[in-house]
C-alpha cells in the first residue's frame, strides 16, 4: 500500500493497535457500507449510487478513490455484454465480510432510527445475520429471488446458508418481489397474500423459508 494514502484519510489514528490502522482504511462515513454492497460481486458506479442513496456523488467518487488507493477495492472492466467499468472488492477487501457480519448483527440490536428502506445487498446482509440453523433443521433448498431487477440465490443445507448474485435456472423455488417485499416477509410477519410476490415451488416450503430469520433481540438499558 502506498504511503500516499494516508493523504485521503479524513482522521487518521496516531495509534499502531491493528482496529485502529483498520479504521484508518475504511472508518470513514460510507466506506464500510461501500464494502457492504461489494460483497456479493462488482457493481457500477450507477448500482452503487442506486445502493447507497443517501451519499453524494461526489462523496462516494472520494471514498472509491479512497478504497482503492487502500487496495480494498479495485476497478475492471466487465466482459460482454456489459463491457463497462465497475468496482469490486479485491482479495484483501473481501476478507472484511467475516468481521461486518457480526457487527452488522451487532448494530441490528441498536434502536431503528432510519425509516429508509433496505438495498438488495444490505437486506442480503440483514438474511446472514439473522439466519437461525436450528429453525432450518434439515430444509436443503436452492432459491432464487429476484428482487428490483436483481437476481440472488439463497442456498440453505446442512444447517448453513449462503447467499450469492446468480442467476439459477435449476433453482427450486422463485421469490420474485421488492427488496421491501421480501423484508415485509421475513422481518415484518407479513403473509404472501398480502404482499405484491410472484412465487414459484411448494408454497409451504416458501413459507418455512421465509420463518427462518429471526428478528434481532433489542438491547435493553441495564441500572
Amino acid at each position: 500500500m502506498s504511503n500516499q494514502y494516508y493523504k485521503w484519510v479524513t482522521r487518521a489514528y496516531d495509534d499502531p493497535c491493528g482496529l485502529a490502522r483498520a479504521l484508518n482504511l475504511v472508518g470513514d462515513r460510507w466506506a464500510l457500507l461501500i464494502v457492504r454492497e461489494l460483497l456479493l460481486g462488482p457493481k457500477r458506479f450507477t448500482q452503487l449510487r442506486r445502493g447507497l442513496p443517501g451519499a453524494s456523488q461526489s462523496m462516494l467518487t472520494a471514498r472509491l478513490a479512497e478504497l482503492e488507493e487502500a487496495q480494498v477495492v479495485r476497478r475492471r472492466r466487465l466482459g460482454p455484454p456489459a463491457s463497462t467499468w465497475a468496482y469490486e472488492l479485491t482479495e484483501w477487501g473481501r476478507e472484511l465480510q467475516p468481521a461486518l457480519v457480526p457487527l452488522a448483527r451487532w448494530g441490528s440490536r441498536s434502536p431503528l432510527t432510519s425509516s429508509a428502506e433496505l438495498s438488495v445487498d444490505a437486506l442480503a446482509l440483514a438474511l446472514t445475520t439473522t439466519f437461525d440453523p436450528a429453525a432450518a433443521g434439515d430444509l436443503e433448498v436452492r432459491c432464487q429471488l429476484r428482487l428490483d431487477g436483481d437476481t440472488l440465490l439463497l442456498t440453505i443445507y446442512d444447517g448453513k446458508m449462503d447467499v450469492t448474485r446468480a442467476d439459477a435456472s435449476d433453482a427450486d423455488m422463485v421469490i420474485e418481489t421488492s427488496a421491501v417485499g421480501l423484508r415485509a416477509l421475513t422481518f415484518g410477519g407479513a403473509s404472501l397474500d398480502a404482499v405484491d410476490a410472484t412465487i414459484q415451488g411448494d408454497r409451504e416450503t416458501v413459507a418455512r423459508l421465509l420463518r427462518l430469520f429471526k428478528r434481532p433481540t433489542p438491547i435493553t438499558t441495564l441500572d
